[in-house]
């Protein structure tokens, strides 16, 4: 099943099956389950005019390929902004939660562009793909990732954190206008940055994930974004981080902030 087909079902139906093939250890890819989530706010929205301001996501329990339930409650409408919180079900039981606000642009003296450097990575094409693996997620093989900065998971690094660039893998699914679901699913691919610091294969995962949407995507499918993450706090088995999205052309798309469980 495509993206395009899996968000059609959401937009027609309560009820949708999710795809095989996109698991990350025993649940399926966070990442998926955000990304239907908010295409299930954007379709109970319903108005080109309100854009994606901020969400937030808390994954509640593993999730599994097939059938599954969306549930949307608008919690309130006002002149610019509407706030709901969306569902998403399995065997009777909430598995995550998105609270998302949509707003339309209003007139404002304020202006701030106090916005963070994007970092000088190579150019796509000078960087390799990091080639899938067996011991990979099988979540992965829907993407490219190119590490431009810090070190590998699993390398025993003394320090976290790393960047580099993202795309769907333009060989499992065919180029189209990328969507706000399309992007939240992209985003969610990179690791958490205390990974590099594991020194073997151990669990992490995301708990809460928060998103900032700074600017519209008019982007394509097959467009690489520019990733970098800063892990704030890490002890007692949980970790604090936030990162930043750019584009190609380096402009600041979004703003993420997670919290992680630690098994190592």
């Amino acid at each position: 099943m495509s993206l395009t087909q899996l968000w059609q079902q959401i937009e027609q139906q309560e009820w949708i099956e999710l795809p095989s093939g996109w698991l990350q250890g025993r649940t399926i890819f966070g990442g998926l389950a955000a990304g239907v989530m908010i295409h299930k706010a954007v379709s109970t929205i319903a108005d080109v005019d309100k854009q994606l301001l901020s969400c937030s996501v808390t994954f509640v329990g593993p999730l599994q390929a097939g059938k599954a339930r969306l549930t949307a409650e608008i919690l309130r409408q006002g002149k610019s902004v509407t706030t709901l919180e969306v569902r998403l079900w399995q065997d009777d039981v909430v598995q995550s939660i998105l609270l998302a606000s949509f707003g339309t642009h209003r007139i404002s003296e304020i202006k701030v562009r106090n916005e963070p450097v994007a970092p000088a990575y190579p150019a796509t094409d000078a960087v390799p793909v990091i080639p899938f693996a067996k011991l990979m997620p099988e979540c992965y093989q829907h993407f490219e990732l190119k590490w431009a900065e810090g070190q590998y998971p699993m390398m025993g690094s003394a320090t976290p954190d790393f960047g580099g660039w993202s795309r769907f893998h333009p060989e499992e699914h065919n180029n189209r206008q990328l969507t706000l679901a399309d992007f939240v699913t992209l985003m969610d691919i990179w690791p958490p940055g205390v990974l590099s610091m594991f020194k073997r294969v151990a669990p992490a995962s995301s708990l809460t994930w928060h998103i900032t949407y700074v600017r519209p995507i008019q982007h394509q499918l097959h467009d690489w974004f520019k990733y970098q993450v800063v892990t704030q706090y890490a002890d007692d088995g949980y970790s604090t981080e936030y990162a930043h999205v750019w584009d190609s052309e380096d402009q600041l798309i979004a703003i993420l902030r997670q919290t992680v469980t630690v098994f190592a």
